[in-house]
């Protein structure tokens, strides 16, 4: 399977404070790859370092590559042209203070489209993508603050798929998200892994259990161990904080 991402050695310092530990692992094309572990366990810089939002934090250090199809990351120069590449969903739905029609088209517009009928096919394309097109579509030119928490959240996935990003990384979607609108995104991605590479990020255990292709778990700064989802959550995954970690035992 070709490797979309591969990372080597990775280390990341917040001023002397080490948050990533020299971990090292490659992120296949096409699959969903569930990252867990508990609070501190560097997941989150993970994904601000793939993103390259880090860079924007005073007093940090990244040492080691991230590379994207065989591209260093940090050799790109142009950081929205790397940001059109991999979007990001944080756990909290940020709407832009604008219409519904027009968080979608602001990073298309932002990159110079002007044509009102593409426009339309991506506002389209995208609020069906992330499942919010059909309670929308009479509505779109409401402001997108004014939708629900679950809506919300959807409505950032669909400006993150505005872009056409090939990978599409996700921190915590679902904390503030009720549990049938969680289930709603859970089968979009599933739909979505077909067209790009998805990392994600989530303290649900189940969650990663029922989307991963294969799954990550970290603890305090180390990759303990990626393996296959069904590996990981087995009775007998590579080490023992790995069981003791899915099972509940600690965390």
């Amino acid at each position: 399977m070709k490797n979309k991402i591969e990372i080597s050695d990775l280390k990341v310092y917040y001023g002397e404070k080490p948050a990533l530990n020299g971990i090292s692992f490659d992120v296949h094309e096409n699959e969903i790859l569930g990252i867990i572990g508990p609070a501190q366990s560097g997941k989150t810089t993970l994904l601000k370092v793939i993103n390259r939002t880090l860079e924007f934090t005073q007093d940090i250090s990244v040492q080691g590559s991230v590379m994207l199809d065989g591209v260093d990351i940090y050799s790109i120069g142009d950081v929205y042209a790397l940001r059109k590449q991999i979007g990001m969903v944080l756990p909290l739905p940020v709407g832009l203070p604008l219409s519904i029609y027009d968080n979608v088209a602001f990073a298309p517009r932002t990159s110079g489209l002007r044509d009102k009928v593409e426009l339309d096919e991506i506002v389209e394309r995208c609020l069906t993508q992330a499942a919010l097109w059909d309670e929308v579509k009479d509505r779109l030119d409401s402001l997108g603050t004014k939708l629900s928490g679950g809506q919300q959240q959807r409505l950032t996935i669909a400006r993150a798929l505005s872009h056409q990003p090939e990978i599409l990384c996700l921190d915590e979607f679902s904390i503030a998200v009720d549990p049938i609108t969680t289930m709603r995104i859970e089968d979009v991605l599933k739909d979505l892994k077909n067209e790009m590479t998805i990392l994600l990020v989530t303290n649900l255990v189940q969650q990663a259990k029922r989307l991963a292709n294969r799954t990550a778990f970290m603890l305090n700064g180390d990759l303990i161990e990626i393996d296959e989802t069904d590996v990981i959550f087995s009775d007998n995954p590579g080490q023992e904080s790995t069981y003791d970690y899915v099972n509940g035992n600690f965390g």
